[in-house]
């Protein structure tokens, strides 16, 4: 079945391209479009998309507080939401992704990566490939957080050590299972293993967690 996505971004011609760059994929649908976040957000839950792809930066209610709405703590089903903007620094995105956003997107990501994002998001397999989220994400924790890292509910094993590092520096489960020599199906265990031992939702609560920790590793380190 087609991947259902709800578009929202205040600049039209905007809106209209991710519109049409995602139609044109066979399998992905946009099934509704919002000039703002508080559109946005009563149409995803009028119309509960596979994925909703959210500008940060938008007009009576953000990005931030928009995935908040729709897939923060408290949210009982939460959904997926894929945050973009137009700048690779942008301070709000560490906010959104920590609000429960899967993914996060430069406005002049070409169409592949932005289809990639949209069917990484559906699958629950958050899109952190992008070198720049993963120094964005180092940015951040170096800044230091109002709240200290979560402590595990269990030591973590030397292998989930090395998932968790591959995870943060942006590489996905496919390539995390190359450069361990580990097959994909063990990958998947050891981040389902790390979520719960983090008490983590996604993958993204997962890398901030590393970054804020120091587990990223050297590719992890912003890069002037």
């Amino acid at each position: 079945m087609s991947i259902r996505v709800v578009v929202a971004d205040d600049q039209e011609i905007v809106r209209t391209g991710l519109g049409m760059i995602l139609d044109a994929d066979p399998g992905i649908t946009v099934v509704g479009q919002a000039a703002d976040g508080e559109e946005g957000v009563a149409l995803a839950r009028a119309l509960r998309p596979d994925v909703c792809l959210f500008d940060i930066r938008m007009p009576r209610l953000d990005g931030v507080e928009a995935t908040r709405r729709l897939a923060g703590p408290g949210v009982a089903d939460p959904m997926a939401v894929v945050v973009i903007t137009t700048f690779d620094l942008d301070e709000h995105v560490p906010a959104a992704l920590k609000a429960g956003a899967r993914g996060f997107l430069l406005k002049d990501a070409g169409p592949e990566l932005l289809s990639q994002a949209v069917r990484a998001a559906a699958a629950g397999d958050a899109l952190i490939a992008p070198s720049v989220t993963a120094r964005l994400l180092a940015k951040f924790a170096a800044a230091g957080s109002a709240a200290p890292p979560a402590v595990p509910r269990e030591p973590l094993t030397e292998r989930e050590e090395q998932v968790l590092s591959s995870l943060a520096r942006g590489r996905t489960n496919i390539e995390i299972a190359t450069e361990l020599h580990i097959s994909l199906s063990t990958v998947k265990t050891h981040i389902a293993n790390l979520m719960g031992k983090l008490r983590a939702r996604n993958r993204v609560e997962i890398a901030i967690w590393a970054h804020e920790t120091g587990r990223a590793g050297s590719e992890g380190a912003p890069r002037g």
